[in-house]
């Protein structure tokens, strides 16, 4: 039997278990898998479609200018973002009389999460199109950050009449992380990383990999958010889905076709940003070598035809996060011009 003493630290362990999980608890929230408790800054509409021979729906904000300027632009969300995350750019855009759509792709955030789903970058791009066609839009901007940044210049590649100009923003994809030496993992050991992430390990990775090592309080809402889906009820749903798109964004690299794109495109790189898939599993002599940015930046800018480069030099792989008015001024400038 246990002594009294023992019995006390038990009791005394669990008791403050239990006190720092209800403070773990109380200090992060938690989110359904469709984020469902998260408010975006405008309306939620879905598109609801069949692909795959499933019901599927993709949830969007489309928001009208304050004076119409006749152009449309669609922002695509990275990996461990959501169409939330672009509040800044939809107002400065509508201020600046653009209408502006921005949808969270299928599997992400507050749109359907199909498990079984053949996850590719064209599928994203074509249900994209389907969107905005739906919408009555011909053609448009299309503005991707992270892996929208892939997911843009994938769209670009399938609908080239649909896009009058294309802007990257710290766009993942810009090398071969698999042809460069980080190692594959399949879905199955990605889905065992996928169990385990939570507020902290997110916020370290970005603080590393996205913003060179600075953080500001306010960065902290855009974790609160991805992290909630992952401790969230919806978190096993969650965990599988991004283990599939992890793994398609690992393996169907766009970069070895960058020649063939025909729009107008303006780069848009944050010098600090170091993101490369997979770097952190590969041996320490690739890995230095991948997630160079200024590096990848301007080897795109010359292998993209009608390519532009705007560089911000102490910014990371978000930079209409960490300086929005900076990152804006240059954007309605690049949109001008271009």
């Amino acid at each position: 039997m246990l002594s009294i003493r023992l019995l006390v630290l038990v009791i005394g362990l669990i008791g403050a278990t239990a006190i720092l999980s209800g403070a773990y608890a109380e200090e992060h929230k938690k989110y359904g898998a469709e984020l469902e408790g998260f408010d975006y800054p405008y309306e939620i509409q879905r598109f609801q479609f069949t692909s795959q021979g499933e019901d599927v729906f993709m949830a969007y904000m489309d928001v009208l200018p304050r004076q119409s300027n006749g152009r449309t632009a669609v922002l695509l969300h990275g990996r461990n973002f959501c169409a939330a995350t672009w509040e800044s750019s939809i107002n400065v855009l509508r201020q600046a009389g653009y209408r502006v759509i921005a949808p969270d792709q299928v599997g992400f955030c507050k749109s359907s999460k199909p498990v079984h789903y053949q996850f590719s970058i064209q599928q994203l791009a074509a249900n994209t199109n389907a969107l905005v066609k739906s919408l009555g839009i011909e053609r448009a901007i299309y503005i991707g950050h992270s892996f929208g940044g892939m997911t843009a210049i994938r769209y670009a590649l399938m609908f080239p009449e649909a896009v009058k100009q294309l802007v990257l923003v710290n766009p993942i994809g810009l090398e071969d992380w698999q042809a460069k030496g980080a190692p594959f993992l399949g879905i199955d050991k990605e889905l065992v990383l996928e169990r385990q992430t939570n507020f902290d390990s997110i916020k370290d990775y970005e603080q590393r990999v996205y913003y060179g090592g600075q953080w500001r309080p306010e960065y902290d809402r855009w974790v609160e958010m991805l992290a909630g889906m992952f401790t969230g009820p919806g978190g096993e749903v969650v965990s599988r889905v991004q283990a599939r798109v992890f793994d398609m964004a690992f393996t169907q690299p766009v970069v070895h076709e960058f020649e063939r794109i025909r729009s107008p495109t303006t780069l848009m790189i944050g010098q600090l940003d170091r993101t490369a898939l997979a770097a952190n599993r590969a041996p320490p002599d690739v890995a230095k070598k991948l997630g160079n940015y200024p590096e990848l930046g301007r080897e795109a800018a010359r292998r993209i035809p009608n390519a532009g480069l705007i560089e911000f030099p102490q910014l990371g792989h978000a930079p209409q996060i960490q300086a929005p008015d900076e990152f804006h001024a240059a954007l309605l400038r690049a949109l001008a011009e271009r």
